[in-house]
């Protein structure tokens, strides 16, 4: 075959540093706008931009010939240093260290993207730790509790 052809779709959830409630209502939508900027200028769709006060969660469609971890750490990065630009009271804003991402299949796309909607009304009910907590166990990843 002469061409390379991916449908790479991963949903993709970190924190803020403690998971600190900076990204208020107020701010949430400027953030997750300018998130989705920062994806699609790393060459990658964002599908769907979500979270609530203290995470984010992103359905996107990447490029082959980028890692996960790089376009993590891409997103991390811009998206740090334009929160401390635009909005001087967050100086001491800080993204965690991690993140976790998940394969997504072209059939679950519209579930995943509907529980990104949804996070707000979602963890009233779930916490955001339960939820990873689920999530890992519904992909098989193993965890340890202690660092969640």
């Amino acid at each position: 075959m002469p061409r390379s052809y991916t449908n790479l779709l991963y949903h993709i959830v970190y924190a803020t540093k403690d998971r600190y409630p900076w990204l208020r209502p107020d701010v949430r939508g400027r953030v997750h706008e300018y998130l989705g900027g920062i994806i699609r200028g790393a060459g990658a769709v964002a599908l769907a931009i979500g979270g609530t006060d203290d995470h984010v969660d992103l359905l996107i469609k990447a490029r082959p010939d980028v890692s996960v971890a790089d376009l993590v750490r891409t997103i991390k990065a811009n998206s740090s240093a334009w929160i401390h630009d635009t909005f001087p009271e967050y100086e001491k804003f800080v993204w965690q260290d991690g993140y976790a991402a998940f394969s997504v299949s072209r059939s679950r796309v519209p579930a995943v993207r509907n529980y990104i909607a949804k996070q707000d009304e979602h963890h009233r009910r779930s916490s955001y730790r339960d939820e990873l907590m689920r999530l890992f166990r519904a992909h098989g990843v193993e965890f340890d509790e202690r660092f969640l």
